[in-house]
């Protein structure tokens, strides 16, 4: 594969884009679906996959103990429960355009809270990257009213939207501590059992055997595209991608996500792209790419995305 870097690129191509059509699959599989069904039934059958997966290719994997769990927990809880939870309401309830491009966001906030709690420094390519990012965001989020949205204040699917970005930026930090002791592969996979465990109770109270039943095969096919595809096949490509050419190169195509949700949500959904959401999403993927160019320079593991 070192010899094809086409190929690797084609790959991690593949996989970033995969990560946007959780979007549409979303929106798809929470017609049939509240959010909180949603994410467990993406979440249960990745972790029949990831589990037997894990104890294949890692067997003499480092072994949890103490506060551990604790760190493995917190991951489930926030970048998968709490995260999706919020995500399949936004892909219920906003345009995926917005949505996906305000979540586009993540990596500056990343770096905020890695600066807050990890001690990490935070460069002037940093500030600036945050700065651009998060007018860009607000850009997005306000559809360019800002004063309006000042008077009658962030609408409950933006606070949604937000609560959504600040989970995946924790999950992250977490992540970085995590992966110290552990795999991605551990990683990923002690944090979707954990989190499949935390939604259970809510999609039992929530669900029904009926919806269950009547479901459409849209919807069951959506839910097992982010299941397979999106939460477990992309992580294997992507990390490839990482062993190949590394961190730094790999990374950039992240900036595919957003942008394969807009081109699909435009395609399938019929959502219309405003000039305002243009504007936001320049501003957005150059202050990600300016804010985050120093740390790329440094090879990091990563965390698995499972957007």
């Amino acid at each position: 594969m070192k010899n094809r870097p086409w190929f690797v690129y084609v790959i991690l191509a593949l996989a970033t884009s995969s990560w946007g059509s959780a979007f549409i699959a979303g929106n798809f599989a929470t017609r049939d679906f509240d959010p909180i069904t949603v994410a467990f039934l993406r979440f249960l059958f990745a972790a029949i996959i990831l589990l037997p997966l894990m104890w294949w290719l890692e067997p003499n994997r480092v072994k949890p103990k103490g506060k551990e769990w604790l760190l493995l927990a917190s991951l489930g809880l926030t970048g998968i429960a709490l995260y999706n939870i919020c995500f399949f309401i936004a892909t219920k309830e906003a345009p995926i355009v917005k949505s996906s491009l305000f979540i586009a966001s993540n990596p500056v906030l990343i770096i905020l809270l890695s600066a807050l709690f990890l001690k990490e420094k935070i460069t002037s390519r940093n500030i600036i990257g945050l700065i651009l990012a998060l007018t860009g965001a607000t850009v997005i989020i306000t559809e360019g009213n800002f004063m309006a949205v000042i008077l009658a204040g962030l609408s409950p699917i933006d606070l949604v939207l937000l609560i959504a970005v600040i989970c995946w930026a924790l999950y992250s930090v977490l992540g970085k501590v995590a992966l110290q002791r552990f795999s991605p592969l551990v990683s990923t996979t002690y944090a979707v059992v954990f989190g499949t465990i935390m939604l259970f109770p809510f999609a039992v109270a929530e669900g029904s055997w009926s919806q269950y039943v009547e479901a459409t095969p849209l919807t069951w096919m959506s839910i097992l595209h982010m299941s397979v595809i999106v939460s477990v096949v992309s992580f294997i490509m992507y990390y490839q991608g990482i062993r190949t050419i590394g961190a730094a190169k790999a990374s950039i195509f992240i900036n595919l996500m957003p942008l394969s949700a807009v081109i699909l949500a435009v395609l399938l959904l019929g959502e219309p792209i405003l000039p305002v959401h243009i504007v936001g999403a320049v501003l957005v993927l150059t202050g990600v790419t300016i804010g985050t160019g120093a740390r790329l320079r440094k090879k990091a593991p990563v965390l698995a995305v499972e957007k």
